[in-house]
């Protein structure tokens, strides 16, 4: 019996190359002929574009026209499954899912609701807050400036809508604050100790299916170059808080979180996506690929909590040469 035909597209591909080799190797368990198509601002110049068998240009995740390219693409070649990879895209694509479903396309995010939580975080904070999940200290730098002798020093600034590490950085006291910046910003507690990346998969109806937890023994650009998979009961308890706090949350996402030496464990940051160092997981038997690929088929979801503990990801640069 011949291999069924699965049109894909990875969106915003840049350099994910092991999320799509991911995918390749969860439709080969599940006899599916991937036919894998992606995009980027500049598909020539990205490394996932060219490991795909189709490429294309887009716009800007954030200009009008972006949503309207992906759908005439995704009728034109029957695409069947819509993968995003940054966050700056979810939200205009969470808004859209149920246009791409009519063409029969199915985009792998969360609510719309969900999704403006969790790129707002100082929301976020709130919200897992107000559900009990251990969140670090978190204000404004306007509430900070406001009232500076309530906080921690040094603290920890970010952008409430930043990514990919953009704008983070430490200060030690309110004299280092701007009056103005660019982009709403946040404080935090200062946290410091073992950290951690914890991919999940909620499957489509909203239950934790898998839990998969691994240290971050060295980062680089704000992705994991080392980690390794560990079990952690308490990391677990975290997971489930989380999803309660946030019911819209489906399919794949991922959290990081510091082990502080005088907080404990403490959750800062939620990435409703494929985050970098899924292939660890992947790799420790997650399954969470095949379980997106089964669920866009029709098939019943596989992703788990049955996976490896102790496996090790040691990245290192590799090229595409044209």
């Amino acid at each position: 019996m011949s291999a069924e035909g699965f049109p894909i597209l990875f969106t915003s591909a840049g350099r994910r190359v092991e999320l799509i080799r991911c995918f390749r190797a969860a439709a080969g368990k599940l006899g599916l002929e991937l036919e894998v198509h992606a995009c980027d601002l500049q598909p020539d110049l990205s490394a996932a574009c060219r490991d795909a068998d189709a490429r294309f240009a887009v716009p800007r995740c954030t200009d009008d026209g972006y949503v309207e390219r992906l759908i005439e693409y995704c009728e034109a070649k029957g695409i069947r499954l819509l993968v995003p990879t940054i966050d700056p895209e979810l939200h205009p694509l969470a808004l859209a899912k149920d246009r791409f479903a009519a063409i029969g396309t199915m985009v792998h995010v969360s609510s719309p609701e969900t999704i403006e939580i969790v790129r707002d975080k100082a929301l976020t904070a709130a919200r897992l807050a107000q559900a009990g999940v251990p969140v670090p200290k978190t204000a404004t730098a306007d509430e900070v400036r406001a009232d500076p002798a309530s906080w921690r020093w040094p603290s920890f600034i970010k952008p409430s809508g930043g990514s990919a590490s953009r704008g983070i950085g430490e200060i030690a006291s309110p004299e280092e604050l701007l009056p103005h910046y660019d982009e709403p910003m946040i404080l935090q507690d200062l946290l410091d100790g073992e950290e951690y990346t914890v991919n999940i998969y909620i499957d489509a109806h909203g239950r934790l299916a898998s839990v998969i937890p691994h240290v971050r023994l060295s980062v680089r650009a704000g992705e994991v170059e080392k980690g390794r998979t560990t079990r952690c009961p308490d990391i677990g308890k975290i997971a489930e808080s989380i999803v309660e706090a946030l019911p819209g949350l489906r399919g794949v996402s991922c959290f990081q979180l510091i082990d502080d030496a005088r907080f404990g464990m403490r959750v800062f940051e939620i990435n409703a996506r494929f985050g970098g160092g899924y292939p660890l997981a992947d790799h420790a038997g997650g399954r969470f690929a095949e379980s997106v690929l089964a669920l866009a088929n029709g098939r019943s979801e596989c992703a788990s909590n049955v996976w490896q503990d102790g496996a090790t990801m040691l990245r290192y640069d590799g090229a595409v040469f044209v």
